[in-house]
């Protein structure tokens, strides 16, 4: 079975145009080293706009009651790059990627911005080849599967963000994070970064990327401030 079929199967669509699909899954670095005229930044651009119309619908429709305000920061929140890498990964996508050796070697497969773009480049694909209705039929789906109640879900998938903007409504300034400590073996590390608010440590996180280890100070600081503070993120209410 080739790799298009088992990717139809995972989808639950025929592929017509099967050119398409190859270009969606094309990285870069294999279109560089094999020489090929084209790859998947430019079905990137229209997957990551068929992406914004298909979410903004459904948010506007789903959420009657929330303001464009809102519904920006939600919508933000689901197309950003944790988010879409997470679609990715639900559809196995990172194994389908046509990529250069040097990518490979640095588990490109699995990289998030590599895989985020990757899904965008799909949904692009999808719309060309089936049209809105099908490339929405797939997206809603995997959202939904992920955060089922997206508004809810605000807090979970930008913690930073949300921190953020307390912070600067409370005229506390801009968190700050540094790594405290770096453990484990190199292959496989754990890092540890706190994250400051005037110049105090206000909590802690742990995860095996700095990236991940600062998402989870932020969410940890979220709780704090807020049970401190008896409020609801983003809304200066009291609870």
């Amino acid at each position: 079975m080739s790799d298009l079929v088992k990717l139809e199967h995972i989808l639950g669509i025929k592929f017509r145009n099967e050119a398409v699909y190859k270009e969606a899954l094309t990285h870069k670095s294999f279109a560089a080293e094999h020489q090929l005229n084209y790859d998947n930044q430019r079905l990137e651009l229209l997957g990551d706009a068929v992406v914004q119309i298909i979410l903004t619908d459904y948010l506007y429709r789903r959420y009657t009651d929330l303001q464009e305000g809102d519904l920006t920061k939600i919508r933000s929140a689901m197309v950003n790059q944790d988010a879409l890498a997470q679609f990715a990964r639900d559809i196995s996508l990172g194994s389908f990627l046509m990529l250069g050796r040097g990518e490979l070697e640095l588990n490109g497969q699995d990289r998030d911005s590599t895989i985020s773009d990757a899904f965008e480049s799909l949904i692009g694909a999808v719309y060309l080849d089936h049209g809105i209705q099908t490339a929405t039929d797939l997206f809603l789906p995997i959202l939904l599967k992920n955060y089922p109640d997206p508004a809810e879900s605000l807090q979970e998938i930008n913690p930073k963000g949300i921190l953020q903007e307390y912070t600067q409504q409370k005229a506390q300034g801009v968190p700050q994070y540094r790594v405290v400590a770096v453990t484990g073996p190199a292959h496989a590390p754990q890092y540890e970064v706190e994250v400051l608010i005037k110049d105090k440590v206000v909590a802690r996180g742990v995860a095996s990327s700095h990236k991940l280890a600062e998402r989870e100070a932020a969410r940890a600081a979220v709780h704090v401030l807020l049970h401190r503070d008896g409020e609801k993120a983003g809304t200066g209410e009291k609870e």
